[in-house]
């Protein structure tokens, strides 16, 4: 890697990009076994779902460059997929697993949703409107994503007595 420019900084960074979600694209199944609430079991399938939508719209990304994908390891996204293993390894009460698992998928999610918005940005400053409208469209899921996260945490299900015991 050589960032001598923003265009090689861009590349870069969409080829750590296209290594977390080709991790995702692992690591879904397991989290979506893993839960116990059915929303989150289909949140997790539908994520799936639209992570290998990533996938395919950053080939797109990088066909329209002339730049192969290969060449990087997202070492983060890695170590976040290992504390979301952590959780399903862990033995406990259903609700407070899936409470973990919510937290774990956020990790993901934010995570994401920073390296689209970057690459987005430097795509706009590069001049690159197709890719910088694919780089939002994937960012606009990531952050719907997260949302329907929240929308399952705050929906009664950790309202409805995990926190009672801790007590």
């Amino acid at each position: 890697m050589h960032l001598n420019s923003l265009h090689n900084l861009f590349v870069d960074q969409l080829k750590d990009l296209y290594s977390a979600e080709s991790q995702l694209v692992q690591a879904l199944p397991k989290m979506a076994g893993a839960a116990s609430s059915s929303d989150l079991k289909r949140t997790f399938e539908h994520h799936l779902e639209e992570t290998r939508g990533h996938v395919h719209r950053l080939d797109q990304v990088f066909a329209e460059l002339g730049e192969s994908a290969q060449g990087a390891k997202c070492v983060a996204m890695e170590g976040l997929i290992k504390e979301g293993s952590e959780v399903i390894q862990t033995p406990g009460d259903s609700a407070v697993k899936d409470a973990a698992l919510i937290a774990a998928a956020q990790r993901v999610e934010h995570y994401e949703m920073a390296g689209y918005g970057t690459v987005r940005t430097f795509a706009d400053e590069l001049g690159y409107d197709d890719l910088s409208s694919l780089l939002q469209n994937t960012l606009d899921e990531e952050g719907e994503a997260d949302k329907k996260l929240t929308k399952i945490a705050e929906g009664g299900f950790l309202s409805s007595g995990i926190n009672r015991e801790a007590r």
